[in-house]
C-alpha cells in the first residue's frame, strides 16, 4: 500500500499503462470517482516524471503531485499530459481527488 501521495501517483500510472482499472478505481476517492473506467482506447503510455510535490508525505493528510506522462496515440504521434494532482489521506489510505492539465 503506497505511504506517501507520490507513491501512489506512481502506482496509478502503472495501472493506467498495465490497464488495471480496478486499482484506478479503488485509489479513487469516493467524492470524484467515477461508477466505472473503460481504459479500451487508452494509450500507450511510456514514462512519467515528477516535476514537483507539496507535502504528502507519509505524516501529511494531503498532498500535490505535480507529473508529466508520455504516450503513444493511436497514430503513434508522442504526446504529454502535464497535471497537478491532488491526493487526500483517510484512514491511513491514500486517495487521488483530482487533477489540474
Amino acid at each position: 500500500m503506497p505511504t506517501t501521495a507520490e507513491e501512489l501517483m506512481r502506482s496509478r500510472f502503472a495501472a493506467f499503462r498495465d490497464g488495471d482499472a480496478q486499482w484506478l478505481l479503488d485509489t479513487w476517492h469516493p467524492s470524484t470517482r467515477p461508477e466505472a473506467l473503460d481504459l479500451a482506447d487508452n494509450p500507450r503510455w511510456r514514462g512519467l516524471q515528477i516535476v514537483d510535490t507539496e507535502a504528502g508525505g507519509a505524516d501529511d493528510e494531503t498532498g500535490i503531485v505535480e507529473f508529466r506522462a508520455t504516450y503513444l496515440d493511436a497514430d503513434g504521434e508522442l504526446g504529454v499530459l502535464h497535471e497537478r494532482s491532488t491526493f487526500v489521506k483517510e484512514d491511513g489510505r491514500w486517495f487521488y481527488v483530482d487533477g489540474e492539465h
